[in-house]
This record gives structure tokens, C-alpha cells and sequence, in this order.
């Protein structure tokens, strides 16, 4: 049982990557990152609202609790699909995701800021390394020549530090209910969220032959199916396993970005990618194996 949950990570993982990959394809034929976000979470929320009514078992919906991490969650979610295909639209899939999961080191940096949490030395070297891997990935310091432009190191940032909001939100509110349920709610609120800032270009993107398949698709993959495998396997595996294995979505999406939507990267940017990825990595492992008493 448990290496088929890994294995359903794995794909989850996969089918997020392949839906920034889609994003990108989508963004870079001129559709505004926000419809495309838009049609990401209303296509979950149709397939997670089908799955709720289907399983008409204990859902925990007259909990007003899970009402409110599932409307987080939901905000959370909403902000990871919008930062996240806003900041492709600025630095492309590749530099996009691998800033996206620097998350939990930004955070820890926000934490010993608002002296939430003590710094150690292993979480101040980790804090060092993937701010040298940004450093190296966004080229901020070629300004003015090749240097990824600042709303698209911003915006993947706010992807990560969304997606974390959508965790620690959904851990809260699971166990008052059924995931069905919570996703249900999180991803109505995501299209609520959306649909404004889409705008007209909502209808616009309906009316289109040639994009709605790649929308259906985007929603399926990057919504339905991932979701739906990543909560199944969670019953079944550790966190810590589930969150290297989640690792598999920055490198399908930057090999899609690099071969099929002919990004480059330059050795200084593979170097910090791999430094982010594999400090994050390792953070990650040495967070969830520690004992409590060294103080996290």
C-alpha cells in the first residue's frame, strides 16, 4: 500500500507540473494568467462536487469550523494558481515553479523575523543557500540585461508562501470532515475569487475552440486527478515522503518548459534550481525527523 501511494504522489506531482507546463503554452498565446487560474479551480470544483455527491457519507458541512479552513484553504489555493501562472507569464514555467517551492525557507526567514520561531544554525544555512539559489536562478544581478524582472521572482514567492496557506489550512479543516468536502469548498471559493479579476476575458476564453481543450485539460490535471491522487495517497504515507516526492512537479514542469516551450537556462540558473531544490529537500527531511526536544 504504501509504495502505490507513493507512487499516486509521484503522478500528482506530475499532473502539477504538466499543468504549469499547459499554463505556460496558454499564457504564451496571450490568455491573461488569471483566466486561466480561473478555469483551473472552477474545473476542480465541478469534478471535487461530482465526487461529493456521489460518496454520500458523513461530510462534516454543518461544521462551521471546516467551513472556515476550507474557505482559507480555498484562498490559499486561489493565490498559489494565480502568482504562480502571473510569475511564468514574467520568468517563464522553469524559474516560476523552482521559486514557487523556496517557500518553506521563506517562511522560516518571515517566522525568526516576527520572532515566531528561534533561528539554528541548520535552518540559517539553508536560509543562505536557496537565497544564493534565487540569487543564481532569477540573475537579478544582471539588471537590465538577461536579470528575471522583479514582479516574477515576487509573484513565485507568493505562489509558495499561498500553497502553505492552502496546507496549513486543509490539515485544520480535514479532520472535522471528509477531504471531499473540504476541497469542495476550497476550490468554490477559488473560482468566487477568481471570476472577478478574470473579467470579460472569461467569455472570451469560453468562445475559444482552439484553448478550451487546453482549459479542460489544465482544470483535469492540475485540479482533479492531482488533488484526488494526493489526498488518497496521504492516508497511506508519511509527510515527509509525500513532500519529496512532491518534488517531481518543479522538474516535469521545468523539462516541459526547456523542451517543449524552448526556454533557456543558463548554467548559473541549473546551479541555483538544483541548490534550491535539493536544500528544500533537505529541510523538509530534517524538519520532520528531528526530535521535538532539539527545539524544531
Amino acid at each position: 500500500m504504501a509504495g502505490a501511494s507513493a507512487a499516486l504522489v509521484a503522478l500528482a506531482a506530475m499532473c502539477w507540473g504538466l499543468s504549469g507546463g499547459i499554463a505556460g503554452m496558454l499564457i504564451a498565446d496571450g490568455w491573461n494568467p488569471l483566466v486561466v487560474s480561473f478555469f483551473r479551480g472552477a474545473i476542480g470544483f465541478v469534478l471535487f462536487f461530482a465526487w461529493l455527491l456521489i460518496r454520500r457519507d458523513y461530510t462534516g458541512l454543518g461544521d462551521s469550523r471546516l467551513w472556515f479552513w476550507s474557505v482559507l484553504a480555498g484562498l490559499g489555493v486561489s493565490g498559489n494558481f494565480a502568482f504562480y501562472f502571473i510569475s511564468i507569464a514574467y520568468s517563464g514555467v522553469a524559474v516560476a515553479v523552482t521559486l514557487m517551492y523556496s517557500a518553506p525557507v521563506i517562511v522560516y526567514l518571515v517566522s525568526f523575523a516576527l520572532r515566531l520561531e528561534q533561528p539554528s544554525p541548520i535552518k540559517l544555512m539553508a536560509i543562505a543557500s536557496v537565497m544564493l539559489g534565487i540569487l543564481l536562478l532569477t540573475q537579478v544581478y544582471e539588471s537590465g540585461r538577461d536579470g528575471i524582472a522583479l514582479p516574477g521572482i515576487a509573484t513565485g514567492l507568493l505562489a509558495g508562501l499561498s500553497y502553505a496557506v492552502f496546507i496549513f489550512s486543509f490539515q485544520y479543516a480535514a479532520p472535522r470532515g471528509n477531504p471531499r468536502a473540504v476541497l469542495t469548498i476550497a476550490f468554490a471559493m477559488v473560482a468566487l475569487s477568481l471570476v472577478w479579476p478574470a473579467g470579460t476575458d472569461l467569455s472570451l476564453a469560453m468562445l475559444d475552440g482552439k484553448a478550451l481543450p487546453s482549459l479542460l485539460l489544465l482544470g483535469v490535471l492540475g485540479s482533479g486527478l492531482s488533488f484526488f491522487f494526493f489526498v488518497i495517497a496521504l492516508k497511506h504515507i508519511t509527510p515527509t515522503v509525500a513532500a519529496v516526492l512532491a518534488m517531481v512537479e518543479p522538474v516535469t514542469a521545468s523539462l516541459f518548459g526547456l523542451l517543449v516551450l524552448d526556454e533557456n537556462l543558463t548554467t548559473p540558473q541549473v546551479v541555483g534550481m538544483a541548490l534550491i531544490l535539493f536544500t528544500v529537500t533537505a529541510l523538509v527531511i530534517h524538519s520532520r525527523t528531528r526530535p521535538l526536544k532539539d527545539g524544531g
